[in-house]
């Protein structure tokens, strides 16, 4: 009876251990039953991608699905690929239609099901969607990496040699993360840039970051002002990769007066014509109101540079005043989501309209009694009349009163 329970024990335990090792097995052959090889991705920068692979298969090809993004992207492009008899399918996507972020990095991977119920999906792949209209050069120190396509050695050196300086630079306005990389491609004219970019009708711009990839973008021909250039452009643009690191995605909620006011401050050269932009917006009583220049800037080149030199001025006024402990409690009031208004409050305990009006009198030299008239004038002209009108009933009552009499 003993000898009897344990047999039947030993078999359950026999046949469960089968079943366990035939249904690996069968999982085994599942998995081993696709392979999806020779894949292949090449590009043409801003007109196609080309995406090819050979999906080896034990049975009959369902459903094949090709599935990409760039690589920081949550929503993905999921397409239906048709195989030919070999199990070689292949898709052109339209990047001239569809644009991609230049440099960016795309993920791709395949999806494939059988007939007989077995489905696969393979590993991810990688690839640069470089701009390679250009052959590019490339030299790097440590996490900064400095790509030209016009120019020689030195030139690029030089501006390796700038972004350096300029790294230690914007140490000493915020705290910096260096731990990834910082790509710097330098293009050699506006209109290559742009239309690297899809900027088409913005001339002035001349530089650009993607400050969520680490990327930056600036057009310095070489020739004479390449150094000027250079001081300009790239530590402005590193300055905004930097600090989006420092506050991550809450970077949007800054104020652009704010963003854009600590970019210019990183400058290595600052730009001269900022000064005789704001002494003649001040003379003309032109300055734009830095509330106005929270959420964006104007699009119009004259009013736009009106805008950058205002929000470097406001912005060296601030640090000026508040220090770099100050600035970075207001940075931070702002990655916290206060309005444009409130997060000087929260930092200074002084009001955006106070500053502003601080900022004009003291650095700027604004008759801010004229400016305060110019903005009451309205309200005490609505006020005296007001009072004129009863006033002048009253007269008016008591000299017909008078008469009578």
């Amino acid at each position: 009876m003993l000898v009897g329970k344990i047999l039947r024990k030993f078999g359950n335990l026999f046949l469960f251990t089968v079943l366990l090792l035939f249904g690996s097995a069968r999982q085994v052959r599942g998995q081993e039953g696709i392979e999806v090889v020779d894949v292949q991705a090449t590009h043409v920068f801003g007109k196609e991608i080309h995406f090819s692979a050979q999906i080896l298969a034990s049975s009959p090809i369902k459903e094949s699905l090709l599935i990409f993004r760039e690589a920081d992207e949550e929503n993905s492009r999921v397409i239906s690929l048709n195989a030919d008899e070999e199990g070689g399918v292949r898709y052109i996507y339209d990047a001239s239609e569809n644009l991609l972020h230049p440099f960016v990095e795309i993920v791709y991977w395949f999806q494939v099901e059988l007939s007989s119920g077995e489905s696969f999906t393979s590993p991810k792949y990688f690839f640069t969607y470089t701009d390679n209209r250009f052959e590019w050069e490339t030299r790097e120190d440590d996490n900064l990496r400095v790509h030209w396509y016009e120019g020689d050695e030195a030139f690029g050196l030089s501006a390796l040699d700038t972004a350096r300086a300029g790294l230690a630079d914007i140490q000493k306005l915020f705290p910096v993360n260096t731990s990834q990389p910082i790509d710097i491609y330098i293009y050699a004219s506006p209109n290559e840039l742009q239309n690297a970019l899809f900027m088409g009708g913005e001339t002035w711009i001349a530089g650009h970051a993607s400050p969520a990839l680490g990327i930056i973008f600036a057009s310095i021909p070489p020739g004479e002002q390449e150094k000027i250039l250079m001081q300009e452009y790239i530590s402005h643009e590193m300055a905004h990769v930097l600090l989006y690191r420092y506050v991550g995605e809450n970077y949007n909620l800054l104020p652009i007066w704010l963003l854009e006011g600590t970019a210019s401050m990183a400058e290595l050269y600052p730009d001269p014509d900022y000064q005789l932009a704001l002494e003649r917006a001040t003379e003309n009583d032109a300055l734009i109101p830095v509330a106005e220049l929270c959420h964006t800037f104007p699009r119009n080149a004259s009013e736009a540079f009106l805008a950058y030199a205002e929000a470097t001025s406001f912005t060296r006024y601030l640090y000026a005043n508040y220090g770099y402990s100050g600035m970075d409690d207001l940075i931070n009031a702002y990655a916290d989501g206060l309005s444009c208004e409130t997060g000087t409050v929260s930092a200074f305990g002084e009001t955006l309209e106070y500053l502003d009006a601080d900022w004009r009198e003291s650095v700027l030299g604004a008759n801010m009694l004229g400016v305060a008239w110019r903005a009451i004038f309205p309200y005490f002209l609505l006020l005296t009349l007001l009072l004129l009108v009863p006033l002048g009933s009253g007269i008016f009552a008591l000299i017909k009163t008078s008469s009578k009499a």
